[in-house]
C-alpha cells in the first residue's frame, strides 16, 4: 500500500470523506487539462476583447464557437444533454444557463455571465468571467465586487488535505456578511475528463466539513450569489435557464483550479 493509500485510508477510517483515486488526476492528464484550460482562458479573452453594449448574446455565441473551433477545440455546453449553444450567457436576474438569443440585446447598466466551457482532444475545462455593460448601478457594482472578493477568499481558504468545507465557509461566510445570499442547491464539480466529474461544490457548507482536498483533484469553484433570496426558478419553455426567485440581481464567477502538494492553482478563469 503506498503512503498515499494509507493517508487517504486513515483519514477515511476517522470519518472523513475521502474522493476514489479515480478522481485524482494523473501526471499525464494534468499536462493536457491544462492545454484545454489555457484554450479556455483564450475564448473568455476573446469575448473579453469584443463584448459591447448593443450585441446581442447570440454573437457571444458565435464568437465562442468560432474562436474554439479555430483552435482546434469543441464547445462543451453544445449538445450537452441538449444545450442548444456553445456558451452560457446569464444577465442581471439569471442566476445561470441562459441561453444565447438574438433577442437579448446588451443595455448600458447590465451585468452580464460569460460561462466557457471547452473540450480540447478530449479533455475538458470550465470558468466564466463577469462583464459590466457601461455604467452600471452602485447595486450592481457592489454585487460583482463581492462575488468577486467571495471567489477569491474561497481559493485563500483551499489547502492541500483541507476540505471542500472550508472554500464554502468562506465563501458564505463573506457573501453573508454584505447582506447576499448564495444559491444553495447549485454548486461547482470535479472538471477534467469529463464535463462533470464528482464531487459536488457546495458553497454553504460549514468548515472543515465535506471531502479533503487531496493532490490531483480538480474542480470549479464558482458560487452563485443573490443580491435578494437564494430562491429560484428554471424556466419551463427551455428546462434551462435559472433566475432568482424575488427578480433580484445574480452574479457568478467561475475559477477551475487543481489541488497540488503545495497549494491550490487556478487553471482557468
Amino acid at each position: 500500500m503506498s503512503k498515499l493509500d494509507l493517508r487517504l485510508w486513515a483519514l477515511q477510517a476517522a470519518g472523513h470523506i475521502v474522493p476514489d483515486k479515480s478522481l485524482l488526476k494523473t501526471p499525464k492528464q494534468i499536462a493536457a487539462i491544462k492545454k484545454s484550460a489555457a484554450l479556455n482562458t483564450a475564448v473568455l479573452d476573446h469575448v473579453a476583447a469584443h463584448i459591447r453594449q448593443g450585441m446581442c448574446t447570440a454573437e457571444i455565441d458565435q464568437l465562442v464557437y468560432n474562436f474554439t473551433t479555430k483552435h482546434g477545440g469543441i464547445p462543451a455546453p453544445l449538445n450537452y444533454d441538449g444545450f442548444p449553444k456553445s456558451v452560457c450567457t446569464s444577465i442581471n436576474n439569471v442566476i445561470c444557463h441562459g441561453i444565447p438569443s438574438e433577442e437579448d440585446i446588451l443595455k448600458e447598466g447590465d451585468i452580464i455571465n460569460v460561462d466557457v466551457s471547452t473540450i480540447l482532444h478530449g479533455y475538458f475545462s470550465d470558468a466564466s468571467r463577469m462583464f459590466t455593460i457601461g455604467e452600471i448601478s452602485p447595486r450592481a457594482e457592489k454585487l460583482v465586487r463581492v462575488t468577486a472578493e467571495c471567489v477569491e477568499r474561497g481559493l485563500r481558504a483551499a489547502k492541500p488535505w483541507g476540505h471542500l468545507g472550508d472554500i464554502a465557509h468562506a465563501i458564505n461566510t463573506h457573501a453573508r456578511r454584505n447582506g447576499y445570499h448564495v444559491v444553495e442547491e447549485i454548486g461547482g464539480h470535479g472538471i477534467g475528463l469529463e464535463f462533470h466529474e464528482e464531487p459536488f461544490v457546495s458553497y454553504v457548507t460549514p468548515k472543515g466539513s465535506e471531502m479533503v482536498l487531496v493532490p490531483g483533484m480538480m474542480f470549479t469553484i464558482e458560487p452563485m450569489i443573490n443580491e435578494g433570496g437564494p430562491e429560484y426558478f428554471i424556466d419551463d419553455e427551455n428546462g434551462w435557464t435559472v433566475y432568482t426567485m424575488d427578480g433580484g440581481l445574480s452574479a457568478q464567477i467561475e475559477y477551475m483550479v487543481l489541488v497540488t502538494d503545495k497549494g491550490v492553482k487556478v487553471l482557468s478563469k
